[in-house]
Order: C-alpha cells, then sequence, then structure tokens
C-alpha cells in the first residue's frame, strides 16, 4: 500500500478523484438538461460539493482535515442517490432480460429461482444480516485504521473505497439493470421468509435501493473484496473474517434475489482491476 502523506493544502489522491467524478456527472446534467428532474438543483449540488472540497484544502485546520478524511463517505452516499434519478432520465432502457439470459445460458436454470430449494428461515435470515451489514463492514475498516492513528493507511483505503463506489456507479449508468427480485418475481414459486429481521431489514433497504439501477456490477461485491483486500494491514484474524464475509455476501446478493451471477463476476472482476492498477494511479494523483 503506497504510504504517501500529501501537504495539508495540496490536493490528495481521493481528491482529484472525487473531484473529476463530479465534473463527470455535471457535465451529463448539463447535457440532459431537460430530461433530468430538477436538473437546477442537482447542478447546484455539484457545485456546492466541489466548493466544500476545494474550501476545504485551500484553508486547512483540524477540522477541515477531519472533513478531508471522511467526506468521501458522504459524497458517495449524494452520488449514489444521484444515479437513481440521472440513469431513468437519460438511459431509458434497462439490461435486465439481458443481463438474465446470460445467467440462463450459462447455468441452464435462473439461479434465483433455482436456488429455492435450498431456502430457509434459519439462512435467509442470516444473509439478509450479512448483506444489510455491507456499509458498516467497509467502514469499519477505515474506522480502525483512524483509531490507530494510521493516516497514511486511511487514506489509501478512502482512495481504494471511493474510487469502487465511484467505478460501480459508471458501470451502473453503462448497463442500467434493477434485479431478478423485479424482472423474475412472476418466475419465483415462494417468497423469501426469515426469522426476526428479515422483514424489516428487507423493507429498510427496499426504500434505499428499490429505485436505483444498481445491478451492474455487483457494488457488494466489488466492495466487499476491496474491504478484505484493506484488511490485510490490520491482522491475520481479520482478514480470515473479511474473506469469509466477502463470500457470504456474494453468495447472498443472488440467493437473496438481489443479483444475477453475472453481476457477482463484473463486480469481482472490477475489484481485481481496481486492486491492481490503483496504487500506481494513487502514486502518480498524489
Amino acid at each position: 500500500m503506497a504510504e504517501i502523506l500529501s501537504p495539508p493544502d495540496r490536493f490528495w489522491a481521493v481528491d482529484k478523484v472525487v473531484l473529476s467524478y463530479l465534473a463527470l456527472t455535471g457535465a451529463l446534467i448539463v447535457i440532459y438538461w431537460k430530461h433530468v428532474p430538477a436538473a437546477g438543483l442537482w447542478f447546484a449540488v455539484h457545485i456546492v460539493c466541489a466548493v466544500v472540497v476545494v474550501a476545504a484544502v485551500k484553508r486547512p485546520g483540524r477540522v477541515s482535515r477531519v472533513f478531508r478524511h471522511w467526506y468521501p463517505l458522504l459524497y458517495v452516499s449524494i452520488c449514489y442517490r444521484e444515479m437513481s434519478v440521472l440513469i431513468p432520465a437519460i438511459r431509458r432502457e434497462d439490461a435486465d432480460s439481458w443481463l438474465a439470459h446470460l445467467d440462463f445460458a450459462f447455468w441452464h436454470a435462473n439461479p434465483t429461482v433455482w436456488l429455492e430449494r435450498i431456502a430457509s428461515r434459519p439462512l435467509t435470515e442470516f444473509l439478509q444480516i450479512v448483506y444489510s451489514l455491507f456499509i458498516p463492514a467497509v467502514i469499519s475498516i477505515a474506522l480502525i485504521f483512524w483509531l490507530r492513528r494510521q493516516y497514511e493507511s486511511f487514506r489509501y483505503y478512502a482512495f481504494l473505497i471511493a474510487t469502487g463506489f465511484l467505478a460501480s456507479y459508471i458501470g451502473y449508468f453503462i448497463v442500467p439493470a434493477r434485479g431478478p427480485r423485479f424482472l423474475l418475481r412472476d418466475l419465483q414459486h415462494v417468497p423469501l421468509q426469515g426469522l426476526w429481521l428479515f422483514g424489516l431489514l428487507q423493507s429498510a433497504l427496499d426504500r434505499l435501493e428499490s429505485a436505483a439501477y444498481d445491478c451492474f456490477p455487483s457494488g457488494h461485491t466489488e466492495l466487499a473484496i476491496l474491504a478484505w483486500w484493506g484488511s490485510r494491514q490490520l491482522s491475520r484474524p481479520v482478514t480470515i473474517l473479511y474473506f469469509a464475509y466477502a463470500l457470504c455476501i456474494m453468495f447472498s446478493t443472488v440467493y437473496l434475489r438481489y443479483h444475477y451471477t453475472v453481476d457477482i463476476l463484473a463486480g469481482t472482476f472490477l475489484a481485481l482491476i481496481l486492486i491492481l492498477s490503483l496504487p500506481a494511479l494513487y502514486r502518480k494523483l498524489s
């Protein structure tokens, strides 16, 4: 992992990635102004977000330095919400049928339908909890770096994770899809049922994700792999735990009908590309 300490009044690598992404999506808003709902509001959000980052860089202080370490978490959340607006307004078609066809051509079955034969309430409950802990699991690595005062490691991990999120959003835009829980709903024979928390967790996630075209690539798969990779600096038990978590979350995304298996493959491939390419990019941008 690159261990580069940037001066506080210069742009860090993560700043450059975030600002580039804001410029890219801001340009899309301008180009498709008449089609994007509340285009003026979203463009203003872009301007404000960019100005706040530049101000934090140019006016360093204790508050701005803390902000600069943690703001990517807020910004990737805003960008995720934005994609649920941009994709239906600009793309207007989805790739669900194509992705489902690829799955069926490989497995000679729809995986989410086939997995009904092993479904059980305890398994469904466990996998829903695994799936729902995705964001806390990713953030926990950053929090441990922060508490240990390993700030260089923190900055690289923030760069890795922020780039991973934003790269997945670009994938959502290029290949918009909502998932088998919508396309294949009529083919499922029985609804998923858990024990105690399943219904609550599923309803909460549906409110957050149901309007999003966020299947391809699987961001859960990609970021779980990146979190596992980042955990290698902590301890062997933590690394083993995150490796097991990544495997569980990959299976859960299909079992719970959120993703096609081709999404999992794409998320894995994207994670490997970032793992191999980002150290050199981080050094260059720093």
